[in-house]
Protein backbone atom coordinates (compact mmCIF):
# COMPACT_ATOMS: atom_id res chain seq x y z
CA UNK A 1 0.00 0.00 0.00
CA UNK A 2 2.97 2.43 0.64
CA UNK A 3 3.17 1.88 -2.96
CA UNK A 4 0.09 2.99 -3.39
CA UNK A 5 0.28 6.01 -1.40
CA UNK A 6 3.49 7.36 -3.31
CA UNK A 7 1.99 6.83 -6.60
CA UNK A 8 -0.98 8.36 -6.02
CA UNK A 9 0.84 11.70 -4.15
CA UNK A 10 2.56 12.17 -7.72
CA UNK A 11 -0.58 12.07 -9.12
CA UNK A 12 -1.71 14.77 -7.82
CA UNK A 13 0.46 17.48 -7.41
CA UNK A 14 0.65 20.15 -4.87
CA UNK A 15 0.31 23.86 -5.02
CA UNK A 16 4.14 24.65 -4.73
CA UNK A 17 4.48 21.50 -7.73
CA UNK A 18 1.90 23.76 -10.07
CA UNK A 19 3.71 27.28 -8.84
CA UNK A 20 7.31 26.27 -9.49
CA UNK A 21 6.35 24.30 -12.37
CA UNK A 22 4.16 27.03 -14.35
CA UNK A 23 7.39 29.63 -13.08
CA UNK A 24 9.53 27.22 -14.81
CA UNK A 25 7.66 26.62 -18.05
CA UNK A 26 6.75 30.69 -18.42
CA UNK A 27 10.99 31.17 -17.81
CA UNK A 28 11.27 28.38 -20.21
CA UNK A 29 8.45 30.03 -22.73
CA UNK A 30 10.32 33.69 -21.90
CA UNK A 31 14.06 32.42 -22.96
CA UNK A 32 13.02 30.17 -26.12
CA UNK A 33 11.15 33.36 -26.78
CA UNK A 34 14.08 35.96 -26.62
CA UNK A 35 17.20 33.77 -27.94
CA UNK A 36 15.44 30.85 -29.65
CA UNK A 37 12.06 31.77 -31.52
CA UNK A 38 13.20 34.98 -32.48
CA UNK A 39 16.08 34.03 -34.41
CA UNK A 40 14.67 30.69 -35.73
CA UNK A 41 11.14 33.06 -36.72
CA UNK A 42 14.00 35.73 -38.38
CA UNK A 43 15.86 32.53 -39.83
CA UNK A 44 12.64 30.93 -41.11
CA UNK A 45 11.12 34.49 -42.45
CA UNK A 46 14.76 35.27 -44.06
CA UNK A 47 14.86 31.61 -45.72
CA UNK A 48 11.10 32.04 -46.97
CA UNK A 49 12.34 36.14 -48.10
CA UNK A 50 15.25 34.04 -50.23
CA UNK A 51 12.64 31.48 -51.15
CA UNK A 52 10.51 34.22 -52.74
CA UNK A 53 13.61 35.95 -54.16
CA UNK A 54 14.58 32.66 -56.01
CA UNK A 55 11.21 32.04 -57.35
CA UNK A 56 10.34 35.40 -58.77
CA UNK A 57 14.21 35.57 -60.09
CA UNK A 58 13.49 32.11 -61.55
CA UNK A 59 10.13 33.78 -62.73
CA UNK A 60 12.06 36.75 -64.16
CA UNK A 61 14.72 34.54 -65.97
CA UNK A 62 12.11 32.30 -67.26
CA UNK A 63 10.24 35.38 -68.49
CA UNK A 64 14.07 36.80 -69.95
CA UNK A 65 14.10 33.49 -72.05
CA UNK A 66 11.06 33.70 -72.99
CA UNK A 67 11.53 37.15 -74.61
CA UNK A 68 14.98 35.84 -75.70
CA UNK A 69 13.49 33.17 -77.37
CA UNK A 70 11.03 35.19 -79.07
CA UNK A 71 13.79 37.86 -80.17
CA UNK A 72 16.17 35.05 -81.43
CA UNK A 73 13.01 33.89 -83.41
CA UNK A 74 12.29 37.35 -84.90
CA UNK A 75 16.03 37.73 -85.41
CA UNK A 76 16.22 34.22 -87.69
CA UNK A 77 13.54 35.33 -89.61
CA UNK A 78 14.71 39.00 -90.28
CA UNK A 79 18.13 37.02 -91.22
CA UNK A 80 16.42 34.74 -93.09
CA UNK A 81 14.29 37.67 -94.91
CA UNK A 82 17.48 39.39 -95.44
CA UNK A 83 19.55 36.41 -96.78
CA UNK A 84 16.10 35.90 -98.95
CA UNK A 85 17.05 39.53 -100.16
CA UNK A 86 20.65 39.00 -100.91
CA UNK A 87 19.88 36.25 -102.51
CA UNK A 88 17.44 37.61 -104.71
CA UNK A 89 19.98 40.40 -104.98
CA UNK A 90 22.82 37.98 -106.28
CA UNK A 91 20.54 36.41 -108.69
CA UNK A 92 19.51 39.95 -110.36
CA UNK A 93 22.71 41.46 -110.31
CA UNK A 94 23.99 37.45 -111.92
CA UNK A 95 20.99 38.25 -114.72
CA UNK A 96 21.69 41.57 -115.48
CA UNK A 97 25.45 40.97 -115.96
CA UNK A 98 24.91 37.61 -117.83
CA UNK A 99 22.27 39.81 -119.96
CA UNK A 100 24.61 42.88 -120.28
CA UNK A 101 27.79 40.64 -121.14
CA UNK A 102 25.20 38.75 -124.27
CA UNK A 103 24.49 42.27 -124.97
CA UNK A 104 27.82 43.21 -125.38
CA UNK A 105 28.65 39.84 -126.96
CA UNK A 106 26.31 40.01 -129.69
CA UNK A 107 26.96 44.12 -130.40
CA UNK A 108 30.35 43.02 -130.82
CA UNK A 109 29.77 40.48 -132.99
CA UNK A 110 27.28 42.88 -134.73
CA UNK A 111 30.13 45.16 -135.37
CA UNK A 112 32.73 42.12 -136.22
CA UNK A 113 30.02 41.40 -139.09
CA UNK A 114 29.19 44.34 -140.52
CA UNK A 115 33.08 45.69 -140.54
CA UNK A 116 33.65 41.82 -142.57
CA UNK A 117 30.73 42.75 -144.62
CA UNK A 118 32.47 46.04 -145.05
CA UNK A 119 35.56 44.51 -146.05
CA UNK A 120 34.21 41.80 -148.15
CA UNK A 121 32.51 44.25 -150.11
CA UNK A 122 35.47 46.75 -150.53
CA UNK A 123 37.89 43.55 -151.49
CA UNK A 124 34.91 42.68 -154.02
CA UNK A 125 34.96 46.32 -155.28
CA UNK A 126 38.71 45.58 -155.50
CA UNK A 127 38.54 42.42 -157.07
CA UNK A 128 35.39 44.05 -159.71
CA UNK A 129 37.94 47.06 -160.28
CA UNK A 130 41.01 45.19 -160.88
CA UNK A 131 38.85 42.58 -163.22
CA UNK A 132 37.30 45.53 -164.86
CA UNK A 133 40.47 46.94 -165.56
CA UNK A 134 42.41 43.41 -166.95
CA UNK A 135 39.14 42.82 -169.16
CA UNK A 136 39.98 46.98 -170.43
CA UNK A 137 43.39 45.81 -170.79
CA UNK A 138 42.40 42.56 -173.10
CA UNK A 139 39.92 44.37 -174.72
CA UNK A 140 42.92 46.58 -175.73
CA UNK A 141 45.23 44.12 -176.72
CA UNK A 142 42.17 41.96 -178.53
CA UNK A 143 41.44 45.29 -180.08
CA UNK A 144 44.76 45.94 -181.00
CA UNK A 145 45.46 42.55 -182.62
CA UNK A 146 42.13 42.78 -184.40
CA UNK A 147 42.71 46.30 -185.44
CA UNK A 148 46.26 45.25 -186.92
CA UNK A 149 44.75 42.15 -188.77
CA UNK A 150 41.65 44.57 -190.07
CA UNK A 151 43.55 47.17 -191.16
CA UNK A 152 47.08 45.38 -192.66
CA UNK A 153 45.76 46.19 -196.04
CA UNK A 154 44.51 49.96 -197.48
CA UNK A 155 41.67 48.79 -199.06
CA UNK A 156 40.63 47.41 -195.85
CA UNK A 157 41.66 50.72 -193.96
CA UNK A 158 39.70 52.92 -196.70
CA UNK A 159 36.78 50.65 -196.07
CA UNK A 160 36.96 51.51 -192.59
CA UNK A 161 36.87 55.40 -193.03
CA UNK A 162 34.12 55.04 -195.69
CA UNK A 163 32.17 53.19 -193.09
CA UNK A 164 32.76 54.91 -190.38
CA UNK A 165 32.27 58.48 -192.18
CA UNK A 166 29.14 57.05 -192.93
CA UNK A 167 27.81 56.82 -189.66
CA UNK A 168 29.07 60.29 -188.22
CA UNK A 169 26.86 61.40 -191.15
CA UNK A 170 24.12 59.36 -190.24
CA UNK A 171 24.17 60.57 -186.68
Amino acid sequence: MQHLFILASLIEPGIGLIFWTTLVFLLLLFLLGKYAWKPILEAIKTREESIQNALSTADKALKDMRELKSNNEKILIEARAERDNLLKDARETKDSIVAEAKHKAQAEADRIMATAREQIANEKNAAIGELKKQVAVLSIEIAEKILKAELSSDEKQKALVSNLMKDVNLN
